[in-house]
């Protein structure tokens, strides 16, 4: 090849790398400033989004469950299966720039006005190669990498869902079994209001209806009972599920056994972006669609493939025994694209939209995820702040209802007094335990809008 031809193919290259052709895909979505809000404090260095799900979930009974999960969830074994597929699609798209290679034997029986039968037969190896000019391989095989890096992301996003699942109706166990333990208090109190009631009225000291009043409220407690513990297998029913077990009854620790993290500080917003799943995958899917412009765009240019056939054959019989005289064969094709009824410009146009589409739906992402971030942490918040409230209006109404008890027992109060008061510490001990699992759900949402955790 003469230097001027090699001059023409140089600034040819340069003239395809120039309209785009080979461009690595760069996000150029943009996100409004502070999108997390005021909420976030910069000052912590370790940040709640760098915390493993071990470190935010300490209870060794949760920690056992959530493994069996990641290990035997059918849900997270079909995201890893789908992950295993695309890496057998991107392996055969960087496979792409290799030639094919093909054994096609043939052969053929003939036999013309009753003489011998002729065989005639062909040993031919066909080779065909496609050359990457305009980058078409190229483009694929970074195409099957986004496509690659979307399933991986996809499958953190079911594992961390799939462990604040796990969470969420832990604590809810452990939430119901706290109710349950202050129903079967209330229910030994109760029966002994009931059966001092029963001794006043049998001794002239009150009326039936008090008596009346008394049991309703006791029964009331009794069927309680009953529904919390339906409850309690209900849940461990779903759980079970969760896991890929059969229903059975779960081992766990009491409330409070173990300290949830605090969420105050969690770091800038920049730090958290990498972390959330949603966005990756976001980010991974205009990738997609920017090469789905590329490919659109490579489809106006030729296609250059060169193929060929070595092999052996004879010819009507007689065998080929001369080497140089072997089947050979050598094609070299061009094929350039000049009216397609406008098929090509359309699929142009729609990867283009498809892809400004995408660029719109990742921004939104961002939005959402910020917007959940700031609430989980409000909720967080919230739940701390009536903590206190609630244990010291436990504590209060528990005072209350001693005295009063004691006062009906010296006939100073009477049983609706007696009655309002158990009615009204129940209620306050049942808030203050829905509180605190409250508390727990909203740490858990802000696990899950931090990204969950890959460690």
């Amino acid at each position: 090849m003469s230097y001027k031809n090699l001059i023409l193919a140089a600034a040819a290259l340069l003239m395809l790398s120039g309209c785009g052709l080979y461009k690595k895909y760069e996000s150029r979505a943009t996100v409004p400033d502070d999108v997390f809000g005021t909420y976030i404090n910069a000052a912590d260095s370790g940040s709640m989004a760098r915390l493993s799900w071990r470190e935010f979930f300490t209870d060794p009974q949760l920690q056992e469950l959530i493994d069996s999960a990641l290990a035997r969830n059918t849900d997270l074994n079909s995201a890893r299966i789908a992950i295993e597929k695309a890496e057998a699609m991107l392996k055969a798209s960087k496979l792409g720039y290799l030639p094919s290679l093909s054994f096609a034997p043939s052969g053929t029986v003939a036999s013309f006005n009753n003489s011998a039968a002729a065989w005639t037969y062909s040993l031919p190896l066909q080779l065909s190669m496609d050359f990457d000019v305009f980058g078409s391989i190229t483009t694929q095989k970074r195409k099957s990498q986004a496509v690659l890096m979307q399933a991986k992301i996809r499958e953190e996003n079911v594992r961390a869902n799939l462990i604040s699942a796990v969470a969420q109706k832990y604590f809810i166990l452990q939430v119901l079994d706290r109710q349950l333990e202050i129903l079967i208090q209330t229910d030994s109190l109760w029966n002994t209001s009931l059966e001092t009631q029963k001794a006043l009225w049998e001794n002239g000291r009150t009326y039936s209806t008090a008596v009346n009043q008394m049991e309703s409220s006791y029964l009331n407690v009794k069927t309680q009972i009953v529904d919390v513990h339906r409850n309690i297998r209900g849940v461990e029913n779903s759980l079970c599920a969760l896991l890929a077990i059969p229903p059975q009854p779960l081992n766990r620790n009491a409330w409070g056994s173990s300290e949830l993290p605090e969420c105050i500080e969690l770091g800038v917003p920049a730090e958290l972006l990498q972390y959330r799943p949603d966005i990756r995958m976001a980010d991974y899917a205009m990738a997609e669609a920017f090469y789905n412009t590329q490919a659109a765009r490579q489809a106006f240019y030729p296609s250059i493939t060169l193929s060929g056939v070595v092999g052996w054959a004879n010819s009507a019989g007689a065998a080929i025994v001369n080497p140089g005289a072997l089947l050979l064969n050598a094609v070299l094709s061009l094929m350039q694209p000049i009216f397609s009824r406008g098929k090509l410009i359309a699929n142009k146009k729609v990867a283009q939209l498809s892809e400004k589409d995408m660029q719109q739906k990742y921004v939104q992402t961002v939005i959402n995820a910020g917007n959940q971030v700031n609430e989980a942490l409000a909720d967080c918040q919230v739940a701390r702040e009536k903590h206190n409230y609630y244990h010291r209006q436990v504590e209060v109404l528990h005072d209350a209802y001693t005295g009063t008890h004691e006062l009906m027992d010296s006939g100073k109060a009477s049983y609706l007094e007696v009655l309002t008061a158990q009615e009204t510490l129940l209620n306050a001990q049942l808030n203050e335990a829905m509180n605190m699992y409250k508390g727990s759900q909203a740490v858990i949402a802000l696990y899950v809008a931090l990204g969950g955790s890959a460690n």
